[in-house]
Order: C-alpha cells, then structure tokens, then sequence
C-alpha cells in the first residue's frame, strides 16, 4: 500500500460486523495524549485496520534532509486516534491485542537530535559542554529478508526487522494532557519492542471511552534507544480491542505466550525499576494466588529487567517473568489466550 495513498483522505470503512478500517488524514494526526475528540468509536471485541506516521511526522523524505530542519521540535511522534471504546470506565481495564504490524514505507530512519540521547548534554542532564552533532541514518527495508540495510563508511550492517508500536496510551488520569514523547501510568511513549505482533496489552482508564492513540513506529531498536530513535518508520496496524470491566491496574502490562511483563516510567531509572517490579508482583499476587513475599522471592530469582529507553522525560524499564514460574491460572480471565481462538 503507498503511502500517498493513506494521506489523501481520512475515511472509514466496514468491512465486516467486527472489523473497521480508519486511514488518517496528516492533520488528523495528534501530538499530545490527551485534549481530543475522539476520531470513531469502536465497541469491545472490534479489529480495527489504521496506519501510524513515522516519528518525523513524515517530514524527512530523503536521506539528505535533516530532521530538525524539516521536522520542528514539537510535531514529534505523531499518534493515531483517540479512539473511543464504547463502554470503557475509569476503574475499568482497555485489552489492546496487536495482530499485525508491518512497514509502510520501504525505508526506516535514525537521527541524532541535538540535546537528545543518553550520551550527551540534555534538558533533563545540564551540562556546559557543546551537544553531539545532528546526523541521519537511512535504512532500507528488506521485506523479502526481512531486515533493514544501512551503510556506516564503507560498512553495511543489517538487522533483522521486528515492528512495533513505540508509542502507545490513553487519555492521562486528572485531565492531564502530556506531550506524545512522554510515558508515564497512561502509556504513551515507552518504546517498548515487545509491544508487537502477538502481544496483548493492557492500560488502565482514566477517562469515559479510554480515548486510544498509538504511532511512533519502529523496524528495530537496541536496548535504552540510547541515541535517542530506533529505526523509524510508519506502519500499517492491525489491532483488537477489549475492556476488562470492574478492575483495574496502575500502570501498562503486556502479555505473550511466553511472558508477563509489567512497565514503569519515571526518572530516576531505580524509580522506574520499582515500579514495575511492584506492578509485576501484584499481577503475581492478584491473579496467581502466590503470597506477597513469595511473589516478591519469585521476581528475585528468575525475574528479567528490560530497560526499554533511557532518553525520553521519563525512563522506561519492564519487569518480565516466564509463564513457565506461575502456578496454573488465567491473568484477566485469559483475555491473552482467547484471542488465539
């Protein structure tokens, strides 16, 4: 499908009782989580089909551009959406399965912005020191190999690509609205890889119909995004969503076959650790039976620590354990396994 294609127009179609089509338009795109109508509501159990613009917004379109000259500080990480899911309620849980994802573009890129990344002088660390210089990276995707090219001097290097989605949320608790670069309890910009396809996510509601947004998709990413993007790109999305009614949790989870996993976004990195491993633990009380100081025991033994990203507002780490440790049980009622069937 070519990208022009998706800019012309935004429309929705149905293609099914249970299967809905939104294609947005580029001024239909959003910068903030939060502070927007809703672009079409979606009941429970529907498969929405949509695409997702590149972090640049589109801007950099050939590999001679530079970002910051093209792409201002401020449209950054264009979402899609929100979308309105009938019938979610604070204190309520939104289920957002992720069945596809896949590049829309046949190239991916990587920028340094000045006064962003994990090795130089930021907003967020002050130092007296010059910025690290601006520099693009443009990357080829290779569908058939399933990998994205680029040259580094004389070097080519390739990576095997893995789409997902950097950026996912809801509206934020208390009204906020939040810049679309910043995670936090809603989600948002946790550029977290194993938000892909198979995964099932979970988000708490803050809001009347949640208010859904997603975007800033990635081709590949190395853990802590340390210069600050992965291989960016936009992507054509295939999801389901699903409310878990009458309970509710802190901050964004995500399930697969093989693993629970459980975010936290905040500064300093240890806060951010806390809180997902606190978060993971009670997924393991609350669903699982197991005691508190066992569960806690448990995460200390054969937990994993993924550190998503070291370079937004708030860092983001993941606290993992394998489905192999639980004893039998169905977290949410299995909303994961009942999508498979």
């Amino acid at each position: 499908m070519k990208i022009i294609a998706f800019l012309m127009l935004a429309f929705v179609v149905v293609t099914s009782a249970q299967t809905v089509r939104y294609m947005p338009k580029k001024e239909d795109l959003r910068f903030t989580f939060g502070g927007h109508p809703p672009v079409m509501t979606l009941k429970p159990g529907t498969t929405l089909e949509t695409w997702t613009e590149d972090c640049y917004d589109g801007a950099v379109k050939s590999p001679t551009e530079i970002p910051t000259q093209v792409a201002p500080l401020g449209r950054d990480n264009p979402q899609t959406g929100p979308f309105y899911i009938e019938g979610a309620e604070p204190g309520d849980i939104l289920v957002v399965h992720i069945l596809d994802l896949s590049p829309a573009k046949d190239h991916g890129i990587s920028s340094h912005y000045p006064g962003f990344g994990a090795l130089t002088g930021t907003e967020y660390t002050a130092l007296l020191t010059p910025f690290l210089p601006e520099k693009l990276w443009w990357y080829e995707v290779d569908r058939k190999r399933n990998v994205v090219r680029t040259t580094m001097g004389s070097h080519v290097v390739e990576i095997p690509m893995s789409p997902f989605l950097g950026g996912i949320g809801i509206a934020p608790q208390r009204g906020e609205v939040r810049w679309t670069v910043t995670p936090e309890a809603f989600g948002g910009n946790m550029d977290y890889w194993e938000i892909k396809k198979g995964a099932t996510v979970y988000l708490p509601i803050h809001v009347s119909g949640a208010l859904l947004q997603f975007g800033d998709g990635h081709l590949a990413q190395g853990e802590g995004e340390i210069i600050g993007t992965a291989v960016e790109s936009s992507l054509n999305v295939r999801l389901k969503v699903d409310v878990i009614k009458g309970r509710t949790i802190a901050w964004p989870r995500v399930e697969n076959d093989e693993y629970l996993m459980a975010t936290g976004s905040y500064r300093p990195l240890e806060d951010a650790v806390r809180i997902a491993y606190k978060e993971l633990i009670d997924w393991l009380v609350t669903d699982y039976g197991l005691d508190r100081m066992d569960a806690y025991q448990l995460c200390s033994q054969v937990g994993v620590l993924d550190i998503a990203q070291v370079v937004d507002p708030n860092y983001t780490a993941v606290a993992k354990i394998h489905k192999k440790y639980l004893p039998p049980g169905k977290a949410f009622g299995g909303m994961h396994e009942r999508i498979k069937h």
